[in-house]
């Protein structure tokens, strides 16, 4: 029997086989972001619900004999059987292990019949947990450590009970495993000047990792990145030292103007006698006041170069 080609070739005229080229999709790239972390795959919900399958023989048994009961007892535990959810609250419940149809139930009251009935409350409120401190490597071999605060949401209430064990846990150890793993793509001077774009790309990634999970990761921010005190002694030096730098060439810059305009004022008063006369009486002006006893005038260079001529 001849063997059948494999799906990525084909036929050509003569019989012989050929491959077909293989279209990928175009790799992702974000400007936002310098060297980021792209994930192509989305997940995958691994969880199949059964919620539309008929129900079996032995399942119908159960159920009659729940109902029959839940009939003789209603009059005495009505209020037992009846859960309210709050306008923020969703309940997914499970008959028999079987997602119920409809989806979701909530806000309001929610009938609930025991035994065979399990439900479970799911908050679509936004909230927020605590990344601890990681130690990171840097990409310039610098150890330091790095704290965040996640914000996140419940946007599939059916997916957060049904396709992740725990969503905060996984979200948070998420959370952890990505920050480390962002922040050691960077520079420590990139991590220091570029808070935000480091939050904008880890939430980017978050919110991707979690969406088969039914959770929205809403807001990323980095609280505060920890540098061993010598390494902080060190960047304190160096940054007094370009402050002293700077300091000097401006100071070089100041003299070197000062010069300049004094060339151009001898320039002016060499053209005109007078200047020099008002210079003189300005500065009488400056240098006296009410209460000096000192009198200063103006002397005649001329005269002393005549005098010493002699």
């Amino acid at each position: 029997m001849n063997a059948k080609p494999p799906e990525e070739h084909q036929l050509d005229e003569d019989g012989a086989i050929e491959p077909i080229p293989v279209k990928l999709p175009p790799p992702v790239h974000s400007d936002s972001f310098p060297d980021p972390i792209v994930y192509t795959e989305k997940g995958v919900r691994n969880v199949r619900t059964t919620e539309n399958d008929p129900p079996s023989l032995c399942e119908k048994i159960v159920c009659f004999f729940a109902y029959v009961l839940f009939v003789i007892t209603v009059p005495f535990c009505f209020f037992f059987y009846i859960i309210v959810l709050q306008e923020f609250q969703r309940a997914v419940i499970l008959r028999l292990g079987r997602l119920r149809k409809g989806g979701a139930r909530g806000p309001g009251m929610v009938l609930v019949i025991p035994c065979i009935d399990a439900y479970r409350r799911v908050d679509l409120r936004t909230t927020s947990f605590d990344v601890p401190p990681q130690e990171i490597l840097t990409k310039d071999s610098v150890t330091i450590k790095v704290d965040a605060v996640v914000y996140y949401s419940v946007r599939n209430p059916l997916d957060a009970v049904l396709q992740v064990a725990n969503a905060r846990e996984a979200t948070r150890l998420l959370a952890m495993t990505t920050l480390r793993n962002v922040s050691g793509m960077h520079m420590l001077m990139e991590l220091l000047t570029s808070k935000e774009s480091l939050s904008k790309q880890i939430e980017w990634i978050l919110d991707g990792a979690t969406e088969a999970w039914g959770v929205r990761v809403e807001r990323v921010e980095i609280k505060e990145i920890y540098m061993p005190a010598q390494l902080q002694r060190a960047m304190a030096v160096e940054q007094e030292a370009a402050r002293e730098a700077r300091a000097k060439v401006a100071a070089a810059e100041g003299e070197r103007d000062a010069v300049k305009s004094l060339r151009e004022a001898a320039d002016i008063m060499m053209t005109n006698p007078i200047a020099l006369q008002l210079r003189y009486l300005q500065t009488l002006n400056t240098i006296s006041n009410n209460q000096t006893r000192s009198y200063v005038f103006p002397f005649p260079v001329d005269i002393v170069k005549k005098w010493m001529g002699k």
